[in-house]
């Protein structure tokens, strides 16, 4: 099978992370022996130096300026690549890489499969406010989510609540498939080395982590709030926080204001590489929401990591994330730093429940949070289509 692979952002780009999954996805097919081709949208574009392949898979990068000339020439590109293609997919709903390829798809005839990962309107609400201009962007994102996956052949979705969606936006229940968040199981996995990372930071206690992006949608303050009291009980466990974004400022004046700037370390963005070392050196992993109508169509892709790694888990109560935590972690109430420390206590003062949970978290992602099983879906999403 051809499959030709579209997705909005820069897959090369430490800022655009969420580009795993395309990623992923793409290796996990081609190791079934189809043929993949990968258009992606660089933040710069110079082909020269971009590049070819990846793991087998040839890149194509178009160009995202928000020009019309430049908009009519990627559709012109991806027509005569989905002559080439079986299959079409594209993952997110921006404007300039989902219309043309809707465009590019139709003209050709091809098969066309929408992979819904994230429910884009509310997580731009949230991050970036309802001033005037922002209203008219989620307004087009509101547009496209409404009504793409009318415009496709089959909807892989990340969360059951987008599954909800999809289906009461009116595709038909055969014709919706599951696409949960995976963890790659040979990068991340038990039996890693962490010593290096707590060296490195000069931690000599328990280590509690987060990983996350810093900004409106990740609900870090509710971590740091959390830790200071904790900390409180506990004085001598570190906090880390992985990851890098505009509210980082911010957040290091939360921690300096509650005193425990001593207590919590920052680490800034890390090499996607490098997680699984940062996640070894780890005693105890959060994951801290608020229940919003963002955070329940979420499948976080660090809980499936910390699952994978076989780490014991405290994470907040909302939408996926109790499918994907409950029976193998430490599920608590969203919103509050209170439950939160509770939960992150419950795992400090019982060594035994950790081993435990641990060990049944790797089963977990063993059994349905892996790459090799979401991809599994997709093909038989895309295989549903053409017989």
């Amino acid at each position: 099978m051809n499959i030709l692979m579209v997705h909005p952002h820069d897959i090369f780009d430490k800022s655009e992370p969420w580009t795993i999954r395309i990623k992923s996805i793409a290796k996990e097919v081609v190791e079934r022996s189809h043929e993949v081709k990968l258009c992606y949208f660089p933040l710069t574009i110079n082909e020269r130096y971009l590049p070819k392949k990846i793991n087998s898979i040839e890149l194509i990068p178009l160009d995202r300026t928000p020009s019309p000339k430049a908009f009519i020439l990627n559709i012109i590109r991806l027509i005569k690549l989905c002559k080439w293609a079986d299959v079409v997919h594209f993952q997110k709903c921006q404007h300039y890489a989902a219309i043309p390829t809707l465009i590019a798809a139709y003209i050709a005839g091809r098969t066309l499969h929408y992979d819904w990962d994230d429910w884009e309107e509310k997580i731009w609400y949230e991050s970036c406010g309802r001033s005037l201009n922002s209203r008219f962007i989620g307004f087009s994102f509101k547009v496209l989510e409404r009504f793409i996956p009318l415009l496709v052949d089959s909807v892989s979705c990340a969360s059951s609540h987008l599954k909800y969606l999809t289906h009461k936006f009116g595709v038909k229940k055969e014709c919706i498939f599951d696409a949960p968040v995976g963890a790659d199981l040979v990068k991340f996995k038990p039996d890693l080395d962490g010593r290096g990372i707590k060296e490195r930071h000069d931690i000599r206690g328990e280590l509690v982590l987060y990983i996350g992006q810093l900004h409106g949608a990740q609900y870090v303050n509710l971590f740091i709030k959390s830790a200071n009291i904790v900390l409180h009980r506990y004085p001598n466990v570190t906090f880390m926080i992985v990851g890098e974004g505009f509210l980082e400022n911010k957040l290091r004046d939360l921690v300096y204001s509650l005193g425990i700037d001593d207590r919590v370390v920052f680490t800034g963005s890390v090499p996607h590489d490098d997680i699984p070392y940062y996640i070894a050196a780890s005693d105890i992993c959060v994951a801290a929401f608020m229940e919003t109508e963002v955070t329940i169509c979420k499948s976080p892709l660090k809980i499936v990591e910390y699952l994978a790694s076989g780490k014991p888990i405290t994470a907040s109560n909302v939408g996926e994330v109790r499918r994907m935590v409950g029976g193998v972690g430490v599920l608590v109430e969203p919103s509050s730093q209170h439950f939160l420390a509770d939960g992150i206590i419950q795992l400090l003062k019982d060594k035994d429940l950790r081993g435990r949970l641990g060990k049944n978290a790797r089963r977990r992602a063993e059994e349905k949070y892996n790459w090799s099983r979401t991809s599994e879906n997709i093909l038989k999403a895309y295989q549903s289509q053409l017989t």
